[in-house]
């Protein structure tokens, strides 16, 4: 007696079960030579073939098999996204499979385990839908390219998806192939963002149809060129070699941690390994005014650089804590990006915010719940409390006012706050009329205070504020010497009428 036909079964199906099953097939990179005669033998007994994309060379010789092909490239037109494709043929091959007693075969470029989202997906949902799962090999694009583009992956290898590229995951020390460069389109983005690490010129390599006789093409250009007439299509991927480049090493934050660290060392810096918390402590304050700086006059140039002395900074202190065992700078950054994603429930969860009141709300709550959560309330006395003791006398002013405004301790109005002032104003000249210094200097300080409060109702803030007048008053001084030299006189051959004309003149001049 005759068997019955199993012209969709195979060995690694598991013949003979009940569960519905999906058969994974590697086409390789598009040279017939390369296809195992393993695989070759399951697509001849295959029934019918079910490809994600008929765009690969080998469409033609599966059609010399006589087995019917039918692909998925509709799906590339009618969805929105790429991943919103990969989600809809996962889901037509699961239907597919239940309703197909003997199974389905699923060819798909290269090797099923290598840039295969399709695959990715049918592996996390094959087992909740009860269908088994079978994958067999298939040259993948990785080995033609190993061997064409000439390099060695155990010297330090990393393939990226052109899709998802980010600046973070380029490491210049390592060999780096970027696949699924379709188009122009994705090739403009894997540039810029190649941009972010490497300069402009740059040498990239560009492969073409790897390993496909008569298609195969490999150029070299500079990296501004990656996106202008290169003819990308579904076999494209881009090659950026491993490179010692010390000037691509100092872009990543790595390479800084490592210097510090060094300068730190015994075989480092003899004053860098002298340095402790507290004989830095003024240099953090000095530079954070010096970042200032760079940022009140609008100067690009001096924020890279003081920007940079405030990093150095950072890491200084927290690689003396690192030598004790204490924390390194990671687990900084670590607290830092748990702290931002907590606090921004409106941005990475569920909540809601449509102004910056409300993203300010959700922040201020947030907190508050991130300090209750870490038994930072237990002990708190004062709701004063948490205010830097360093900041600053006007600083501190505007912070202690805000936390009694938040419990109700405040005017409800601008006008009883200008009043206050005139009150204080009138008491400093009752204490100078006197001749009380200490008495004077007390008054002054409310004075001080009361004006600071005022800053709070006009949304000012009192130390920008003065910054501002401070600069104001600067250039303006500065029009007065100016004029001083320009006459030919000094302060001494000059008198108080004379200087306040100029100054009314650097007014005019919007100084």
């Amino acid at each position: 007696m005759k068997a019955p036909s199993s012209t969709n079964r195979h060995p690694e199906d598991g013949a003979g079960a009940s569960a519905p099953s999906i058969t994974i097939a590697g086409l390789g990179t598009g040279d017939p030579d390369q296809l195992t005669l393993g695989i070759w033998r399951r697509l001849k007994q295959s029934s019918v073939i079910y490809v994600r994309t008929e765009k690969h060379p080998m469409m033609d010789m599966l059609r010399e098999t006589g087995v019917p092909v039918r692909s998925f490239d509709r799906l590339y037109e009618e969805a929105d996204s790429f991943p919103q494709v990969y989600e809809d043929i996962t889901r037509e091959l699961l239907a597919l499979a239940k309703q197909s007693p003997d199974g389905i075969l699923y060819a798909v470029p290269g090797h099923p385990m290598v840039a295969e989202r399709t695959v990715q997906l049918l592996r996390e949902r094959c087992p909740e839908e009860g269908v088994q799962l079978h994958i067999l090999g298939g040259e993948s694009f990785l080995d033609i390219a190993f061997t064409r583009l000439g390099f060695d992956p155990i010297e330090g290898f990393q393939l990226l998806d052109a899709s998802g590229l980010q600046p973070h995951l380029l490491q210049p020390q390592l060999h780096t192939l970027i696949g699924q460069v379709y188009d122009d389109f994705t090739a403009s983005d894997v540039k810029l963002t190649l941009m972010e690490r490497y300069p402009e010129e740059h040498p990239v390599t560009i492969g073409h149809a790897l390993g496909v006789a008569g298609e195969e093409r490999i150029v070299t250009v500079p990296l501004y060129e990656l996106d202008r007439g290169q003819n990308y299509g579904n076999l494209s991927l881009v090659y950026v070699p491993a490179s010692a480049d010390e000037s691509l090493r100092n872009r990543s934050f790595d390479r800084l941690h490592e210097i510090v660290s060094i300068l730190r060392s015994p075989e480092g810096c003899p004053w860098d390994r002298e340095q402790t918390h507290q004989s830095i402590r003024k240099n953090f304050i000095e530079e954070l005014y010096e970042a200032l700086e760079a940022i009140d006059e609008d100067d690009p140039d001096g924020m890279r650089e003081e920007f940079g002395d405030v990093i150095l900074q950072v890491m200084l202190h927290s690689q003396m804590e690192e030598e004790t065992g204490a924390f390194t700078v990671y687990d900084v950054i670590q607290e830092l990006n748990e702290k931002l994603i907590f606090r921004h429930p409106h941005v990475f969860g569920t909540t809601d915010a449509s102004d910056s009141g409300e993203a300010l709300a959700n922040w201020e709550r947030m907190k508050a719940e991130e300090k209750q959560l870490k038994g930072r309330n237990a002990d708190r006395s004062s709701q004063l409390d948490g205010i830097p003791k360093d900041l600053p006398a006007l600083l501190t002013a505007y912070k202690l006012q805000k936390k009694a405004s938040k419990v109700g301790f405040d005017w409800d109005e601008l006008q009883p706050v200008l009043e206050k002032i005139e009150e204080e104003l009138g008491e400093v000249r009752e204490a100078a009329a006197e001749g009380d210094r200490e008495a004077s200097a007390g008054e002054l300080g409310d004075l001080l205070f009361a004006v600071v409060n005022a800053a709070r109702f006009l949304d000012a803030d009192p130390e920008e504020s003065l910054a501002r007048t401070n600069a104001k008053f600067k250039r303006r001084f500065l029009y007065v010497e100016e004029q001083l030299r320009i006459n030919g006189k000094s302060f001494d051959q000059t008198d108080l009428q004379e200087m306040d004309r100029w100054w009314e003149e650097a007014k005019l001049k919007g100084l």
